[in-house]
């Protein structure tokens, strides 16, 4: 199993969602909440995977810094076969569809979506959220290749595993993919960063601050006893922490 970390780039957010790069200049005095976005792809022996989407920012010359990192990694949009989007937060799904001047096409047109469709209504129902960026989730349920998703748990191959679980947003979804002696956890929003397991706080950006302290204290335990690795979505410093 290979792990690619496809990191936009650290970047501070205010109150209504907006993001701004940190650049060594200004880490310092730029205010509001500070979190890297680091979407993964991961290759095994049957699949493609991309695990969230980024907010599809842009480098200096114009280029999708996701595009950017596969080029480098020599892996062409059309080879991934798997997209599993944990919840529906902007900056989770951004970079699944790509627009142009006729409208927009999947960015990824070979991928099954894997979306769970109690996250959407959830999503639907909060209208004026600035989590939520509405434009890019109405293109996005529009595409061809989506798997709606409804039961709690279960397996999307003998590889990938998911369960609902809740805590960041009501249905956010985790999931795990395992090959050979190897299993890496994807705990999104719920285990953003490496800091939330040192100190266990309920947390009140999420939905259910409470359950999302209480599972992490159950994964660190199960990945300290089955020796995972744990994907950071919005550590500043670590995209992968391993047990």
């Amino acid at each position: 199993m290979k792990i690619i970390p496809l990191k936009e780039g650290n970047f501070s957010t205010n109150k209504t969602k907006d993001f701004t790069l940190l650049a060594d200049e200004n880490k310092d005095v730029v205010k509001g909440i500070k979190m890297s976005v680091t979407p993964f792809l991961i290759i095994t022996e049957n699949d493609v995977i991309l695990l969230d989407a980024g907010i599809g920012w842009k480098n200096e010359n114009g280029e999708t810094v996701i595009f950017e990192i596969l080029k480098k990694e020599n892996i062409n949009p059309n080879q991934v076969t798997k997209i599993l989007l944990s919840h529906l937060h902007k900056d989770h799904i951004e970079t699944v569809i790509t627009r142009d001047g006729n409208g927009f096409e999947a960015t990824f047109p070979n991928a099954e979506i894997y979306i769970q469709k109690r996250e959407l209504d959830f999503a639907l129902e909060n209208q004026g959220n600035h989590s939520f960026d509405f434009d890019t989730l109405e293109k996005l349920i529009e595409l061809d290749n989506i798997v709606w998703m409804d039961e709690d748990k279960g397996q999307i191959t003998d590889e990938i595993s998911f369960e609902v679980v809740g805590g960041h947003t009501p249905f956010m979804q985790v999931f795990w993919i395992k090959e050979n002696d190897e299993t890496v956890f994807y705990g999104a929003d719920n285990l953003p960063q490496e800091s939330y397991l040192k100190y266990h706080l309920a947390y009140k950006s999420d939905f259910d601050g409470k359950k999302a302290m209480e599972l992490r204290v159950k994964w660190q335990k199960e990945a300290i006893e089955n020796h995972w690795k744990v994907l950071l979505y919005h550590d500043l410093n670590k995209a992968v922490l391993e047990f």
